[in-house]
């Protein structure tokens, strides 16, 4: 599966040290929450599934999928 517009290339839908907002959908063998952006995975430390339109900062992007953190007021627990 290709993330990017280039053929070939090594792009992915996120990079290291960027921003998203994201929903939580399932939950990691750790407990870490998922989310997908163009469904690549992303596991968010912290967060829980329902989490809605949660701000997370990209610590370190695999081939497979990127790890991040929720951005500290961004969890609505409302």
């Amino acid at each position: 599966m290709s993330y990017g517009q280039n053929a070939g290339g090594s792009s992915k839908p996120v990079e290291t040290g960027k921003e998203y907002t994201v929903d939580i959908t399932d939950t990691g063998r750790s407990g870490d929450g998922i989310a997908r952006i163009q469904g690549f995975i992303i596991f968010i430390k912290g967060a829980k599934v329902g989490n809605k339109n949660i701000k997370i900062k990209i610590n370190s992007v695999g081939d497979r999928f990127a790890t991040a953190e929720v951005v500290t007021g961004s969890i609505d627990t409302t």
